[in-house]
């Protein structure tokens, strides 16, 4: 088929990366990481020289700066994309840091797709890149390294991203981290499966159990490890619990050490430069959409906004969910495959494979920039299965900010596409009332039990008889209260609240 020129096409992938273990170890820093990456990127459109040619760069926020007033340890530089971009060779005229979130790397094909086809750019570099594991590493043996670096020229840096993302009232109640909240959506999951602690944690390794096979033939996985489902549901040692219900194993891996990039341009550039038509890849559909906060979800066993823009890019590009051949479904948590996989109907099981790259807890969850890795390994197998189509979901904060692209080698004519109607749908979902400074019984939502601190402390998210929601937590002093919830599930339960002065509600016991 001939497509317009404007056609918007990747052309080139690469990744880069080090283990603290391996004999070749450098210790890179993140922007020796990125450029790393980024000259594969270059290099695998098998034409040389193409660095002068890039007119934009956008770069993914690392985890050490995602926030107000993060510092990174050994520093970092001031204007990230255009350190990279010197490294290389590039002087873009357009340099970008992306907002924070995992959603990033596919929002920015999103967005880039649209912006070549109409024009606005001719040749895009997306990078990003970790270096978690070496900073943890190298404080750990007292060095320390100088990665501050001051460059000149143009940024428009797009912020963090914050807003809407997570309420006071939930944060106050001792839900604030991913991991905390991500545990309340699991748990809440469980309940509305009727399923016990024991037997959903196998269903949580039966789902993870094939990732890291995956994860064990992949030369950039932090964790080649594989493990059995058994392996990944017992709590031991080396598989401590974090929040209830997800033993250690079962979280995104921030220990890695990984840059990734990805290099577009359009049919009419691509081939004025001579880049052959096996590298090209299209992007045939696509949808850009933001959840509601956790406590306005009516149910938070599911996000149905991330599920409606996998459908929306699949409408897009005109095809069904049994045309794809290729799946990566971001994996920071169990609960985010299960979402995807209930909303579309997709078994957790399925032949096809979830991951193309090991998920974030094998392969590595580098920050906000997993999914550049997942874009790069789902080009290179849609490159080898000529007429394959490849659908990508990539998630940012709470199950709050969801991007879907759909890949083909297959040539077709670029489809805009505008997420804007469907985000519409999403803010206009009702929420559930919020009780606030609560007191009385109400009975059990969901919880989790966090063990990060110095004992054991019980968030709970419940129902008061009026149906308001209610946010409550066990007191830091309140062994018996926690410990009845490690005792005996606190699912379906009613417990007793009791708000405090300062509004925040104490579960003083349980009612049943």
């Amino acid at each position: 088929m001939t497509v317009p020129d404007n056609t918007p096409i990747i052309i080139g992938v690469g990744e880069a990366s080090e283990r603290i273990d391996a004999p070749d170890y450098q210790a890179l820093s993140p922007v020796a990481l990125a450029a790393r990456a980024a000259e594969a990127a270059l290099a695998d459109t098998g034409v040389a020289g193409l660095a002068g040619k890039v007119d934009v760069i956008a770069a993914i926020r690392q985890f050490e700066v995602s926030g107000p007033g993060a510092q990174a340890p050994f520093g970092a530089s001031n204007n990230f994309p255009r350190s990279v971009a010197k490294r290389i060779g590039a002087d873009p005229a357009r340099a970008i840091w992306e907002v924070v979130g995992g959603q990033g790397p596919q929002h920015l094909v999103n967005e880039f797709a649209h912006a070549i086809a109409a024009g606005e750019m001719e040749m895009a570099l997306m990078v990003g890149s970790e270096a978690i594991s070496t900073v943890r590493h190298l404080a750990g043996k007292g060095e320390t390294r100088d990665w501050k670096e001051e460059v000149e020229g143009q940024l428009e840096d797009r912020g963090y991203g914050m807003d809407g993302l997570l309420t006071r009232d939930l944060a106050g109640h001792g839900a604030r981290t991913p991991i905390q909240v991500y545990a309340l959506f699991e748990n809440a999951r469980r309940a509305r499966l009727g399923k016990d602690r024991a037997s959903y944690a196998l269903d949580m390794g039966r789902l993870f159990a094939p990732f890291t096979e995956v994860a064990h033939e992949n030369p950039h996985a932090m964790s080649q490890q594989v493990f059995t489902p058994e392996e990944l549901a017992t709590v031991t040692g080396p598989n401590r619990l974090t929040s209830d219900p997800f033993p250690r194993r079962m979280v995104a891996r921030d220990q890695a050490n990984q840059g990734a990039a990805v290099l577009m341009t359009s049919v009419g550039r691509a081939r004025a430069l001579g880049i052959p038509e096996d590298r090209w890849i299209y992007l045939w559909g696509g949808a850009d959409v933001k959840e509601r906060t956790p406590v306005e979800r009516q149910d938070l066993s599911r996000s149905p906004a991330s599920v409606a823009a996998m459908k929306r890019a699949l409408d897009v590009a005109g095809v069904s969910l049994a045309d794809i051949d290729v799946f990566d479904l971001y994996s920071c948590f169990p609960i985010a495959v299960f979402n995807i996989c209930d909303g579309l109907g997709l078994a957790p099981d399925d032949p096809r494979g979830l991951t193309v790259t090991g998920g974030l807890p094998f392969f590595g969850g580098a920050g906000n920039n997993y999914s550049m890795h997942a874009i790069a390994e789902l080009i290179r197998r849609l490159r080898d299965r000529p007429g394959a189509l490849g659908l990508l979901g990539a998630n940012g904060g709470f199950l709050s900010k969801y991007s879907v692209g759909v890949y083909a080698s297959k040539p077709r004519p670029f489809s805009a596409f505008d997420s804007a109607p469907l985000q519409a749908e999403v803010n206009a979902w009702p929420a559930p009332p919020l009780a606030g400074a609560y007191t009385g019984e109400a009975a059990v939502e969901t919880y989790t039990i966090d063990y990060s601190g110095p004992a054991p402390r019980g968030t709970v998210v419940a129902r008061a008889p009026s149906g308001d929601r209610v946010l409550a937590m066990t007191a830091a002093d309140d062994a018996a209260v926690v410990g009845e919830m490690i005792a005996k599930d606190p699912l379906g339960r009613r417990i007793q609240a009791a708000a405090g002065e300062d509004g925040r509600v104490t579960i003083t016991g349980f009612a049943d």
